[in-house]
């Protein structure tokens, strides 16, 4: 039977946490990259990645085709990985790349002695942008007008998927994560923000869909259509005096609540502004006061 070929890839949390820890041990303030295997299974066509592992890989700065990738330490970490969970089989690898490089065909080549259709999940550790921070791609033939045949990587789809238990950990270690030099309402504000900025870029994908599909360029998709409706039939109706009303009064009491907030925060800061000239001019005339019974002190001396 021939082995089932991944078409989408999901990458679980557990997977992201290990890349970046593996990335902030050995690749930090460095031009290195982290390289690992990714474990899980493949069904239906969907290769999740559950697990991983980081693998020692070194490669030339200057000549990225020439690395190292300790294979035999890459077995004995799969022998005790199985040892622990025998469902686990080796799915594909990883990079932080952030881009392919030009030795990642080889790589892939290796993996493919312990895996029939390795996965390349890129994963982008400083994400600049909202959305996903993984790149997924497949190792294919690719046949050229001279009849030569070469391997080239294919994107896949991927996304980033979680069982209840995952959820409820990612959930509390976000809840626990605080910086001290960050107020509430900072943070409170940075995430409302980065959440309408996501989901105004769902909306514009929503929107481009609707325009190609009115344009013939894509197939109606049912269960998209249906999901988009649930939203509309979600959303409160304005048409409602009371609701438009109850949100106008809500809204006022909020910029009322802000409003004085504001005020106070001003009058405070300029009293602790008047205390510190206070306090400093009265530091200047002790330092006056002790320069001159210095001076007058010295003069008697002097004249002694």
């Amino acid at each position: 039977m021939a082995p089932t070929l991944p078409s989408s890839v999901a990458v679980h949390p557990l997977v992201l946490l290990g890349v970046i820890d593996h990335y902030n041990r050995v690749c930090e303030d460095t031009k290195k990259r982290a390289v690992g295997v990714l474990l899980g299974q493949v069904a239906k066509g969907k290769a999740s990645c559950t697990n991983c592992f980081a693998v020692p890989f070194e490669e030339d700065e200057k000549d990225p085709s020439v690395w190292f990738l300790d294979h035999n330490f890459l077995e004995n970490m799969m022998g005790m990985c199985r040892k622990v969970n025998a469902r686990e089989r080796i799915v594909g690898w990883y990079s932080t790349g952030p881009k392919i490089h030009t030795g990642d065909l080889d790589i892939n080549e290796l993996i493919r002695s312990y895996c029939p259709n390795p996965v390349l999940v890129i994963v982008d550790v400083k994400p600049k942008d909202l959305g996903l921070p993984t790149e997924a791609y497949l190792s294919v033939e690719e046949a050229q007008k001279d009849g030569a045949v070469i391997k080239t990587f294919e994107h896949l789809p991927s996304e980033i998927d979680a069982t209840d238990a995952e959820e409820v950990g990612v959930g509390h270690l976000l809840r626990d994560i605080k910086d001290s030099s960050i107020s509430n309402l900072t943070s409170d504000i940075t995430a409302k923000s980065a959440a309408l900025m996501s989901l105004g870029d769902r909306l514009s994908e929503l929107k481009t869909y609707l325009e190609d599909v009115a344009a013939g360029k894509l197939p109606i998709n049912n269960e998209i259509m249906y999901r988009m409706q649930d939203v509309f039939n979600l959303l409160p109706s304005l048409n409602v005096p009371s609701l438009v009303k109850g949100f106008h009064v809500k809204s006022n009491d909020i910029m009322l609540v802000l409003y004085v907030s504001a005020l106070i925060r001003a009058i405070i800061a300029l009293h602790d502004l008047i205390d510190n000239k206070i306090m400093l001019k009265a530091t200047e005339k002790k330092a006056a006061e002790a320069a001159v019974g210095t001076s007058a002190a010295n003069g008697t001396l002097t004249a002694k």
